[in-house]
């Protein structure tokens, strides 16, 4: 792997911990849930199980790919890998791809061993699908004993990114050929700019292999922000991007495994992102930084604590209950999706 690869990594880890790399505007604050006064279940009872494709997670979270590639990644990794495993939820690695310039990084990507039973997804850049093979990709994931493959579209972020990537044609395509030559099923996934319904739609034809969509909307991390940190010029584009609440409404209606995140803060925040029509909720930022507080488990705890209030409070047993939960959408989503055409009375009156 290039020395400057590995410089990029570790930087990127240092800027979303310890600087403000945050979208100014959460649009997840113009969700609200209605309120059921009178609650007729058992905390104790509240079924939190959910559905991550072909597995099943005890909760309805995924901590997304961040890092690999570098010494203090492999450690990163376990220690994020290991939470997931204890609490039953999904785990994400970060872009492979200096796993494959230089393999004895792969150790830095392992963690099957610390988390046997979780679904764990590798990840490859979308530009970097025209540089290698399809077996590369698929010696890649089986390397890592990966269940998944996330191709994450950046395009914003390489723009902005110095030594960022510039030539995307012919990527969709690609991305289809890889699908139907590898064993794994793919999820595409966004990096913070949020993938809407116009961009979805161009996989339906292969939905057998493109098997979801990680809308990784506006509110979160921005990119833009991050490399600027680095030396780009993020310019105006600093707030680019879909928001994720109008990503998860537009994804999850053409019915395909649509993963929240992009802003998803707490447990709260995933539970109007399942009321929205996401399958799971996930993120990065939060655990990353609760890992180096020594937090992580009180971090997944707190979700999961927020979670089951919201259930509570909703009066929603499970999850499938929780996903059809009175909520209210108002501010700039709401003018945002009604812009676009989305009913937002449908979501105020079930």
């Amino acid at each position: 792997m290039s020395v400057q690869t590995k410089k990029r990594k570790g930087e990127h880890v240092r800027i979303c911990v310890s600087k403000d790399v945050q979208h100014e505007y959460n649009w997840l604050d113009d969700v609200e849930f209605v309120h059921k006064a009178l609650t007729t279940l058992d905390y104790g009872a509240l079924d939190t199980r959910a559905v991550f494709l072909r597995h099943r997670l005890k909760l309805p979270f995924m901590i997304t790919g961040m890092t690999g590639g570098y010494q203090e990644a492999r450690k990163i990794n376990r220690a994020l890998a290991a939470a997931c495993e204890k609490y039953g939820i999904a785990f994400g690695l970060g872009s492979q791809r200096a796993m494959i310039e230089n393999p004895a990084l792969t150790e830095t990507y392992r963690v099957r061993d610390v988390a046997p039973t979780i679904p764990i997804v590798g990840n490859i850049g979308a530009a970097q699908l025209l540089k290698y093979e399809s077996e590369q990709i698929n010696d890649m994931l089986k390397s890592v004993e990966a269940d998944y493959l996330a191709v994450h579209l950046n395009t914003l972020q390489e723009l902005v990114q110095p030594e960022g990537d510039r030539e995307f044609a012919g990527i969709r395509e690609r991305i289809e050929s890889v699908a139907r030559e590898i064993e794994y099923p793919i999820i595409i996934k966004e990096t913070g700019a949020g993938i809407g319904w116009e961009t979805a739609r161009m996989f339906n034809g292969i939905f057998s292999k493109v098997a979801g969509f990680d809308v990784a909307g506006r509110g979160g991390t921005s990119w833009s922000k991050v490399e600027e940190l680095r030396g780009g010029d993020a310019g105006p584009f600093s707030e680019w991007g879909n928001p994720t609440p109008v990503c998860i409404a537009e994804v999850s209606e053409l019915g395909a495994f649509t993963i929240a995140s992009g802003g998803i803060r707490n447990g709260l925040d995933a539970a109007k992102a399942i009321a929205l029509g996401a399958d799971i909720a996930g993120a990065a930022c939060p655990f990353m930084r609760a890992y180096y507080k020594k937090r992580l488990d009180e971090t997944i705890a707190q979700w999961e604590t927020y979670l089951k209030r919201a259930m509570l409070l909703t009066n929603s047993r499970n999850i499938e209950e929780l996903g059809q939960a009175s909520i209210i959408i108002t501010g700039r989503t709401a003018e945002y999706m009604l812009a676009k055409g989305i009913n937002i009375q449908e979501y105020a009156q079930r």
